[in-house]
């Protein structure tokens, strides 16, 4: 797809800096870089110092110039960067002539878009960029060079191949009924469809790995006032962050911290203490708490060993509509008060491990159980996922799973062939190869201007 218009943009963060890059792409990307600097570009991809001139042929800044023709560029157009100095006026000046010269200010994620539609990424590799620059943790970033790269296309489009190879099988077993060999019966066609499935469910493995190292786990801290959330915290973080004092009460608000934890990013939540309570501000400090444990992936109930309290009644009180095994964890803190050794058991079917917050005690074994609870076990060849990937294989394996049924159950030739065009055109969706537009918009809108 050729683009009439030529779009221009601030590819490099806002703010002073050492140099400041100005994007171009689109058919007259050369035209206006050749008026801005009144001569002629450097040969392509090779970089010439040139003088970036306003409409008095004044001055406005001095840098490096590029030309990246097509198709041997970003987008799949003519690209030309230009590498001035990163003051913001000056940068604003700059991108402002280009805009008088006939360019158009380009959208957020409108280069990756242009990329996109002229074949120089697909949708995942293109979703990898924005997915590298918020990586949150060098596994994550790593992931999303290996998205980048292609690994997790590789691997839906291997699946997709076998996907239409055994849809052609089908096709010719009902175009053909007249042959002596019934091909839906003699086995080679369910081979073929459970090798599908399988292949479906190894990469949909893979990919939940890729989206909890994309999105993380939202984790709380919660508990009674003095119970020891602040230090818990602090000990998972590594640093001083929060508040600790022997008065109960002390933290009055939701506090957040971006941890990593053996790789998985982590928002960490620790919250007032719950309790009831005349003081206005603590009132609004555990109403901001409850919220918090509404919307966590995993609460953490701390709990005071040397109180005698039985953290099921608390979870009761506290998290009556949470009381699920996947999202609740019981711990025991304080364990160097009562003389309790670090443990990581089952309390009635809930995960419990006793730590001592204070002197980080079992604050490792806890953290391991942090991870595997969330099933984080992260592969070399791990690469970055969303949850719109997901819930395509999600669809994809529904699809087969209906397959499956008209064939085996039914043997009815036409609708097994319906469910596998059905199930390509959902595995489809996550390289972009079945998109709908207002998913495209969504997906570029949510990138940096000049990317």
């Amino acid at each position: 797809m050729q683009h009439q218009t030529t779009i221009a943009a601030i590819a490099t963060p806002p703010g002073r800096g050492g140099v400041g890059v100005i994007r171009l792409s689109g058919p007259q990307a050369y035209a206006i870089a050749e008026q801005l600097t009144q001569n002629a570009l450097p040969k392509a991809r090779m970089a010439g110092f040139r003088q970036f001139l306003d409409f008095e042929n004044e001055v406005l800044d001095e840098g490096l110039v590029i030309f990246f023709p097509n198709p041997n560029s970003f987008t799949g157009e003519d690209v030309v960067e230009l590498q001035g100095h990163g003051g913001p006026v000056i940068q604003n000046a700059l991108l402002a002539r280009c805009l008088e010269l006939g360019a158009t200010a380009a959208k957020a994620g409108e280069f990756s878009m242009r990329a996109f539609e002229n074949g120089k990424l697909d949708l995942v590799q293109a979703e990898a960029i924005a997915d590298l620059i918020d990586a949150t943790s060098q596994a994550a970033a790593r992931s999303a060079v290996r998205s980048l790269q292609g690994a997790f296309s590789h691997k839906v489009n291997t699946v997709l191949e076998k996907l239409i190879h055994l849809r052609l099988h089908v096709e010719a077993a009902i175009d053909f009924p007249e042959e002596e060999i019934d091909f839906l019966a003699d086995g080679k066609i369910l081979t073929l469809l459970e090798d599908v499935q399988h292949s479906v469910a190894a990469v949909q493995q893979s990919a939940r790995q890729g989206q909890l190292l994309r999105e993380g786990l939202q984790v709380v801290i919660a508990g009674k006032p003095n119970a020891g959330k602040s230090s818990l915290l602090n000990a998972l973080a590594g640093i001083e962050r929060a508040i600790v004092t022997d008065i109960a009460g002390t933290t009055r608000d939701v506090l957040h911290e971006k941890i990593s934890l053996n790789g998985l990013p982590i928002t960490l939540t620790d919250t007032a203490g719950l309790r009831e309570t005349g003081d206005v501000v603590e009132k609004e400090g555990i109403r901001r708490a409850i919220k918090e444990i509404e919307q966590a992936d995993l609460l953490l109930l701390v709990y005071d060993l040397s109180q005698g309290e039985d953290p099921l009644q608390l979870a009761r009180e506290y998290f009556e509509h949470h009381l699920e095994p996947k999202r609740l964890m019981l711990i025991g803190n304080k364990c160097d008060l009562t003389g309790a050794t670090v443990q990581i058991g089952d309390f009635h079917g809930f995960r419990h491990i006793t730590v001592s917050a204070k002197q980080e005690t079992g604050v490792q074994s806890l953290i391991e159980a942090i991870t595997a609870h969330a099933g984080f076990q992260p592969e070399e060849d791990t690469f970055i996922a969303r949850t719109r990937h997901l819930d395509a294989m999600k669809r994809t394996q529904h699809y087969l799973a209906e397959a499956h049924e008209q064939l085996v159950v039914f043997h009815a030739g036409e609708l097994v062939a319906e469910s596998l065009r059905l199930a390509q055109n959902a595995l489809g969706e996550i390289t972009g190869e079945f998109s709908a537009d207002d998913l495209l918009g969504k997906i570029f809108g949510s990138f940096c201007i000049g990317k």
